[in-house]
């Protein structure tokens, strides 16, 4: 038996190119569509990760300032989106302050609603009307502008109506308004912020009377109250105030009773009957008269006339002595008459005195005006629930017992005093003591895969991990069979020395030998040939075709050096 050495040549690496062409057609087309998915998600992926949180740079803007900031952001290179509905702008939240400084310094927005910068810009030769106009206007905006600040109002409108006021006319006429406000959805005005408003466009206006101002919202409901409509108004305050007088009552006797029989273990309701009619009397009261000492004197009038002798002309023989007038005539009470002096004649008559006094005295008058109040309380009802006691436990479980008498009545007093119980006014009060129905309360813990913090925590890395999952997917089901079949080693054709007598020939001191033919079978059934009988057969018929590759591979074989 010969040895026989294997001729192999050494493998060159081929390149990618001839790696791919290799594979078939099948093969080709999942790589390719692998690729190309792998690619979709590392582009999707990037750009998850790198979308912008967008914010509302304005809303509720007009056309015209719309379409200009939209226009500056275009040509700031800013990207911006429009909200649903298109209603706001929106722009990359890490960039919003620092677009509307910008926009602020360029003018932008401008706004639809113009203040009182309408003066700033009056041209010459403005009438006094267009000044008025102007003035108007200008207000009006301002107005809108306070209003708008209010945290429901979405947007308003004011409407002024300024007469031209005139010395000759008798009667002026007197400055009205009218607001018209949208408000937004889900919202309302409550009566303090209608009242609000009101006064301050009233205030905002010379003599304007808040009377005149008409509150109105964007589907035509008349908001603020009028004269005729101020006692509709009221029944709605009067029901909130009946309310708060209950809920006070109530608190008063919860708060009271709850330190006794525990939290939760007592009800109360009170029904309270309010009296909102408004009464006034008038009463005049007199005093006796009063003696003059401790009257007041209001006026006095004092006429006072004296008398004297009649004058007559002297007689006698001219002198000093009859030049004299005559002396006062004294007459005593008791007595001789006086004699007369010489000259002095008795035929001068005399006249009484008149003295008259007129005293007007003050009148004492009170005048009294009673308003009475409204809200007065004309009757309270209270119903009070009071759960029954926790006892001592019998048998393993808490027993429930109910209050004594005395403790019934105790807690009826107390509920009387917080109310302040009035039996005149027709006060009641009803104190019940039963056991309470047990509310059941499903106490079972919610599995964490369904609660909402997760739930939220699970849509957030929903679409990340999704897009992880398919591309390990593609990954392992379509690119890596591929790559793993172009990288699979290729098995290369051995050439098998010749055994002869010219090309034996030993490859290394442990030469292969070939196998050894099988033992024939009993039956002479022949064996097939072995591997190693096959490539033997294949090395003679090379050598017998071309025994001068042959005797080249020898050659270098001999000469040590590596085969081409």
């Amino acid at each position: 038996m010969s040895a026989v050495a294997e001729i192999t040549a050494t493998p060159v690496a081929p390149s990618w190119t001839q790696k791919l062409a290799e594979l078939d057609r099948s093969q080709k087309i999942k790589l390719a569509l692998g690729i190309a998915l792998l690619v979709v998600v590392a582009l999707a992926g990037t750009f998850m990760t790198r979308q912008a949180d967008w914010k509302v740079l304005y809303a509720n803007l007009s056309d015209k300032d719309g379409g200009a900031v939209v226009a500056q952001l275009a040509q700031m290179n800013v990207p911006y989106k429009y909200s649903e509905g298109g209603g706001a702008i929106m722009v990359p939240s890490d960039r919003v302050h620092d677009l509307r400084l910008r926009l602020a310094s360029q003018g932008l927005p401008k706004g639809s609603v113009t203040g009182f910068e309408l003066m700033e810009g009056n041209r010459f030769g403005v009438t006094q009307f267009q000044e008025r106009l102007n003035f108007q206007r200008g207000l009006e905006g301002e107005l809108t502008r306070s209003i708008q600040a209010v945290a429901a109002i979405q947007s308003a409108r004011v409407h002024l109506a300024l007469p031209n006021q005139n010395g000759f006319f008798r009667e002026q006429l007197k400055p009205s308004a009218s607001v018209l406000v949208t408000l937004y959805p889900g919202r309302i005005l409550d009566r303090a912020q209608l009242a609000g408003i009101v006064h301050l466009v009233a205030s905002s206006v010379p003599d304007m009377n808040p009377t005149a101002v008409s509150v109105i919202d964007d589907n035509g409901k008349l908001l603020s109250a009028t004269p005729d409509s101020a006692g509709a108004g009221g029944d709605v305050q009067q029901l909130q105030y009946v309310q708060q007088i209950e809920q006070l009552y109530s608190k008063r006797i919860i708060d009271i009773l709850e330190p006794v029989v525990g939290r939760q273990n007592v009800k109360a309701q009170v029904t309270a009957e309010i009296d909102f009619s408004q009464t006034e009397s008038t009463s005049e009261l007199h005093k006796p008269n009063q003696t003059p000492d401790s009257a007041a004197v209001r006026s006095q009038q004092v006429v006072e006339s004296g008398g004297g002798s009649a004058a007559t002309p002297p007689t006698g023989v001219p002198g000093a002595t009859s030049n004299q007038p005559a002396a006062q005539a004294n007459a005593p009470i008791n007595g001789a008459a006086p004699t007369l002096s010489a000259g002095a004649t008795g035929t001068g008559s005399s006249t009484p005195s008149k003295k008259e006094s007129v005293t007007n005295y003050e009148v004492d008058k009170t005048v009294k005006v009673v308003k009475g109040g409204t809200g007065a309380v004309k009757r309270l009802s209270a119903a009070v629930v009071v759960n029954y006691q926790s006892g001592p436990e019998e048998k393993g479980k808490p027993v429930n017992k109910p209050l004594t008498p005395e403790q019934l009545e105790q807690m009826t007093a107390l509920v009387r005093d917080t109310i302040g119980f009035s039996k005149e006014r027709g006060d009641s009060v009803n104190l019940m003591n039963t056991p309470f129905m047990a509310m059941a309360t499903d106490n079972t813990p919610v599995p964490l895969w369904k609660q909402p913090e997760m739930l939220e925590l699970a849509k957030s890395f929903a679409w990340p991990v999704g897009m992880v999952l398919f591309g390990l997917i593609v990954l392992m089901g379509m690119v890596r069979p591929a790559v793993k079949a172009m990288n699979a080693p290729k098995v290369e054709p051995v050439v098998p020395a010749v055994a002869g007598t010219q090309l034996d020939a030993i490859e290394s001191e442990t030469p292969n030998r070939p196998d050894l033919l099988p033992a024939p079978a009993a039956d002479n059934t022949p064996v097939p040939p072995t591997k190693e009988q096959l490539r033997l057969e294949d090395a003679r018929q090379l050598a017998k075709q071309n025994p001068i590759a042959v005797a080249n591979i020898i050659k270098t074989w001999v000469n040590g050096e590596a085969p081409a």
